[in-house]
């Protein structure tokens, strides 16, 4: 019989639930005492998001130059 001696997860060895616990205490701390500077901080995160989703979506030109069969491309409802 081969058998494969598969060593336990990190995560369940005594170090690594010290560092799950430490971690939940950590993330419960952040939560608890600076959820009001998150709070403060939402205008700023709104004004951000802006040009990144114009970055992410390409500019939204996709339509505008002519198809490769030489038909124009179809107008969308209330795009002048």
């Amino acid at each position: 019989m081969d058998e494969h001696f598969t060593p336990p997860s990190r995560w369940r060895s005594p170090q690594g639930v010290f560092m799950l616990l430490a971690g939940a205490v950590g993330v419960y701390y952040l939560l608890t005492e600076h959820l009001a500077h998150l709070g403060q901080a939402v205008p700023y995160l709104f004004l951000l998001a802006c040009p990144l989703m114009h970055l992410a979506h390409g500019h939204g030109h996709h339509g505008h130059e002519p198809s490769k069969s030489g038909s124009l491309p179809e107008e969308h409802p209330g795009h002048r």
